[in-house]
C-alpha cells in the first residue's frame, strides 16, 4: 500500500469521525429540553461500555461457566453498591479461581 493511499484513508477518516460529533451542534440548539431525549442521552455510554465487554466476560475463559459466575457475582456486588475496582477486582477473582 502506498503512502499517499493511507495519508487519504487517515484523513478520511479524521473527517468523518468529527462529521457525526460535529453535525449535532448545528441541529441542537441550546439545552435539550425533552426528558426522554435527556435520559437516553444519559444512559448511552453505559449501554455502550455494555455491550462492549457484555460477550467478552463469558467467551473470554475456556468455558463460559467462570465468566457468567463471575457476570452474577459482579451484578451482586453492584447491587450491594460496592464501588467499581471492588466489582471488578471480585469478577476477576471468581473468574480466576473457577
Amino acid at each position: 500500500m502506498e503512502n499517499h493511499s493511507i495519508i487519504i484513508y487517515i484523513l478520511l477518516a479524521v473527517i468523518v469521525t468529527n462529521l457525526i460529533r460535529v453535525t449535532p451542534m448545528f441541529f441542537i440548539k441550546g439545552q435539550i429540553q425533552n426528558r426522554f431525549v435527556r435520559s437516553f442521552l444519559y444512559y448511552v455510554p453505559y449501554v455502550t461500555l455494555a455491550v462492549m465487554t457484555f460477550p467478552d466476560m463469558i467467551l473470554t475463559t475456556t468455558s463460559p461457566l467462570p465468566g457468567i459466575l463471575a457476570l452474577v457475582a459482579g451484578i451482586v456486588a453492584a447491587w450491594k453498591r460496592l464501588g467499581l475496582f471492588p466489582v471488578a477486582a471480585i469478577c476477576c477473582i471468581i473468574a480466576y479461581i473457577c
